[in-house]
């Protein structure tokens, strides 16, 4: 999905196009990874000052109503990102930047065999961690805290 694409989706269902929505999915298609609406409101706060949180998540919620969009919770906050295939997968899902990388192996085929009884109607399966990015920006920043308290612990000592 991109933003073309949504919009043509949501005229083609009768809904009206506003520079909201617009905007709103611009920022999706800027964005490699998830939004929550509280990021949503940030971005766009300049452009309309007045937007309200109710109004992004109504947006959202339609978005996500006609598959524009797909939904995960990360942290107890819905993030939100342009809904990525039509064929079933999963995701890896950055902790710190949101970026998702598709999995195509479903751990879900095998079920049957642990409870031939149990008629599955649906599942999510996500794996957080943190990107090659991330990891490294991290692992940076814990070196430069590390050296700093090493240079206080020395100068400490040497008093």
């Amino acid at each position: 999905m991109n933003k073309h694409e949504a919009l043509t989706l949501l005229k083609a269902k009768g809904y009206k196009h506003t520079d909201k929505r617009e905007d709103i999915l611009e920022l999706f298609e800027e964005r490699d990874g998830y939004l929550s609406a509280r990021e949503i409101q940030t971005l766009l706060k300049d452009d309309y000052p007045g937007l309200s949180f109710d109004t992004i998540y109504r947006n959202l919620s339609l978005f996500e109503d006609l598959m524009i969009l797909e939904e995960t919770e990360l942290d107890g906050e819905k993030m939100f990102q342009f809904h990525c295939t039509e064929h079933h997968h999963h995701h890896l899902i950055c902790l710190r930047c949101g970026k998702t990388k598709t999995i195509e192996v479903c751990p879900m085929k095998d079920l049957s065999k642990i409870d031939p009884e149990f008629q599955v109607t649906g599942h999510k399966f996500e794996v957080y961690g943190y990107c090659k990015t991330c990891r490294k920006a991290m692992n940076s920043r814990e070196s430069d805290q590390e050296k700093r308290s090493g240079r206080a612990a020395d100068a400490v000592y040497e008093s």
